[in-house]
């Protein structure tokens, strides 16, 4: 898993409540393999017309936003139906962080478990932040994990918590089962203690 510490970059403002899984990666895709390539499905039928033609009222269409690595979204995203494939998505298109006052509990986890971060802010500052980059198109949010802190581009710094072990593997890019396998030794110890004081 790819490490997690700091992030600095173009924001694009997504106002919509309520992005679910479906809409993030549509069912239809769930069978494509996962090599890196899901990105060409991100938000397909938003993005795109019935005729594949890309939506240039869309966000992620529009020149100042195609390079974005943080989306900003509004209240309950990635609600619906549990699919990593929506994570991977996002993180296969070069979108590393989502800033939103809420996230749907499964989406949250399996962000934390791929290495993308979901950070919430209190949604009157992200209302703030939504109208800011809707009218400066091509700002940039300074998000640092080490510190739970968000900068916005008016400067101001925000706050945020993130639960310590999904924090700490965020930061040394592991997952839930390399950190296990790097405590071998103190499972093995626990393994052969417990066998002799238990049989």
């Amino acid at each position: 898993m790819r490490r997690f510490t700091e992030i600095t970059s173009v924001a694009a403002p997504f106002a919509r409540a309520n992005i679910d899984t479906d809409q993030i990666i549509p069912a239809r895709y769930l069978q494509k393999p996962r090599d890196g390539g899901l990105g060409r499905y991100l938000f397909h039928d938003l993005r795109f017309g019935p005729d594949g033609v890309p939506d240039p009222a869309f966000v992620l269409n529009r020149p100042a936003y195609r390079e974005a690595s943080i989306l900003v979204a509004a209240e309950n995203f990635g609600c619906g139906s549990s699919r990593e494939n929506a994570v991977w998505a996002l993180q296969d298109y070069g979108i590393r962080a989502a800033i939103a006052p809420s996230f749907g509990d499964i989406f949250r986890n399996n962000s934390l478990k791929n290495g993308f971060l979901p950070v919430v802010l209190p949604g009157e500052v992200v209302d703030g932040l939504l109208a800011y980059l809707r009218e400066r198109p091509g700002e940039t949010v300074a998000i640092d994990l080490a510190e739970e802190r968000a900068t916005l581009p008016d400067g101001s710094a925000h706050r945020f918590a993130i639960d310590p072990f999904a924090r700490h593997c965020l930061l040394n890019g592991v997952d839930e089962l390399a950190f296990t396998l790097s405590q071998i030794e103190a499972v093995e110890a626990f393994e052969r203690r417990y066998g002799r004081e238990n049989f």
